[in-house]
Parts: C-alpha cells; structure tokens; sequence
C-alpha cells in the first residue's frame, strides 16, 4: 500500500510538473532569454523551497567561463549561469548528484549559420535547462531527502558584429583553451564550463547532463531514443536502468578514449568541431569528457527525442520533456 501511495504520487508530481517544462520549451525565442530563464528558476525555487544564484556576464568573465560567455557575446540578451540548490534532512557538504543543463534559447548557428528546415524550432535548444528545473521542483515538492545541485548554461547563439568567430579562441572555466571551429557546436562549448565549474567548485559525487547537443544523435538513434553516453559505467548502468522504470527509452553508446583524444586542437587544448570522424553524437560527448575530470559523469543527448514533429500517443506537438521521468528517478534513487 505504501509504495503503491509513494507511486501515485510521482505520478501526480510528473503530471503537474511536465506540462510547465514543456510549457517553457514551447515558449518564443522573442519571449524567453536567458536571464528569463533565470528568473524563472528563482520563481519556482521560491514556490518549491531550493535555493537559486545567478552568474550574469560581469561575473562569468570575473569566474573564468569564458566558453559560455563566448557563445552569447553576440547577443543583446547577456548569457548568464543559473545554480540551483535543493537540500532536505542533509548535512552533506557534496550534492548526492548535479544536474546540469543546456540553457540555449535561440541557436540561429551563429557565423555557421543554421539552414532554412533545421532553424525553425530552435527556441528548444534550452530543453535541457527546462528539465533541470523540472527535476529540482519535482525533489523539492515530493521532500526527496538529499542534497541536490542542478546547474543552467544559458545564452543565445546570435550573429552580430560581436559574435564569435570560426577560428577565435577561448579560455573555458578550468584554463583550458578551445578553438572554435565552428559556432554551431555552442552547446558543448556552455556545457564545458558548467561541468568544469560545477566540479571545482561543488565536488559532487556523480554529475548527469543533459542537452539537445546534435542532430547526429537522430541519425544513430532515430527520433524516440535518447543517446547515453559517461565515463563511468556503473553510474551509467544507473541512469539506464532508471530511465527503463519510468518507461523512457535511451541507448548506450560508446564513449571510447580514441574519440577523446580527437578533440585536441591544433592551436589550443581542444577544438569544438571535428572534421572526418563522422561519429558527430559520440564526439560532442567526447568534447565533454575532457572537462570532467575525475567525477562519475554521464552525458544525455535529447537531440532526436526533445521535440515532436508530429502528435504521439504520449505527447503533442513540440516539446516532450524527455529525461524528465529519468532525471527525477535518478534523484530519487541516489536520495539520502
């Protein structure tokens, strides 16, 4: 009886829950920015009881995060950093797991601009965002016990006379340079210095993103199956078992050392894009990798499963907020 009250209960949480994650998805580039994004955070962590801190620019550049800082330079709209701080019956100093997310509002590619059939939808590149937000309100209204840290990369990918260049270089979070071979690999690019950032500075104990990184993902894996990928693999196993308990479905693939090593640059430590290796889900993952050091980590690519083109039985049209279930299971699992 109680674990069939304890269920309905996540049903009802994820029930209330989803439909704002999708709600904010589904939201105009023209009407949500990233300090929107931010602001929102702090609206639903003030209702649901975790903490929220804003990095604006003046304090990513004065943090080191000029990776992230360097996407969103283009843009009137500033690119901000948004950490969210959920702690229930806790004295833990390290959060049991951070979540971080991809935070673009609007990826027009930047100077690699996006074509006409692959730019339209794309006020959903801050899915991931949305579903760390998404996550930490569900743990906080269903009393989760646990410290649990969930982390935004935000910014919108413009084209200005400002905007980052093919060929610039830049100083991500840790030191580490990255050439930008191309400014339509953005994500990876914010995605670094939170991971980096998060790691340095929180030490949590496993860290999970998740980010509508590549549309090479839709060609490993269709449209329903989210890409898997870490570098641990019993926390791997982890996510996917729980993502097999609330029915969402994901698929390994291999995040081998040879496609780590493909990032080193030829005039910095890394390069964001890689020509000839074709395994594009696999090296945005592999671009990561290198800015983790030594934490359990896994990486959660919803580039095919994030939107809908068409009606499903589970889903409208648009947003789907996939990895939500998983990512508010996971929490649960790691609980204290």
């Amino acid at each position: 009886k109680k674990e069939h009250e304890e269920k309905l209960r996540w049903i009802e949480s994820f029930e209330r829950i989803s439909p704002l994650v999708r709600d904010l998805i589904n939201t105009c580039a023209g009407d949500l920015n990233p300090m929107d994004i931010a602001k929102y955070a702090l609206q639903v962590g003030k209702k649901s009881g975790f903490k929220v801190t804003i990095f604006d620019l003046k304090k990513l550049r004065k943090l080191g995060c000029h990776a992230l800082a360097g996407v969103g330079q283009g843009a009137a709209n500033e690119p901000c950093m948004v950490l969210l701080e959920y702690r229930y019956k806790s004295k833990a100093k390290e959060p049991n797991i951070a979540f971080v997310g991809k935070g673009i509002t609007f990826d027009s590619g930047g100077l690699n601009l996006k074509p006409t059939g692959h730019i339209e939808t794309m006020k959903q590149d801050m899915t991931g965002a949305a579903t760390v937000i998404g996550t930490l309100q569900a743990l906080a209204e269903e009393k989760v016990p646990g410290y649990f840290l969930g982390v935004l990369a935000c910014a919108e990918n413009a084209i200005s006379d400002l905007a980052q260049h093919p060929g610039d270089v830049v100083i991500a979070a840790d030191g580490k340079t990255i050439e930008v071979n191309n400014t339509d690999a953005e994500g990876r690019m914010v995605l670094a210095d939170a991971l980096s950032y998060t790691e340095k500075n929180y030490k949590p104990k496993r860290m999970i993103d998740i980010a509508t990184l590549t549309g090479a993902v839709m060609v490993a894996l269709g449209y329903n199956i989210t890409g898997a990928m870490g570098s641990d693999e019993k926390f791997l196993d982890t996510v996917l078992d729980s993502a097999k308990r609330v029915h969402e479905r994901m698929w390994p693939l291999p995040l081998d050392e040879d496609f780590v090593k493909l990032c080193k640059g030829d005039f910095s430590d890394f390069k964001n894009s890689t020509d000839g290796v074709r395994a594009g889900a696999i090296m945005g993952a592999a671009f990561l990798k290198n800015f983790v050091e030594k934490t359990p980590w896994v990486h959660l690519d919803v580039g095919g499963t994030a939107w809908a083109d068409k009606p499903t039985p589970s889903t409208k049209y648009g947003a789907t907020a996939a990895g939500l279930r998983t990512l508010i299971e996971l929490g649960k699992h790691y609980a204290d």
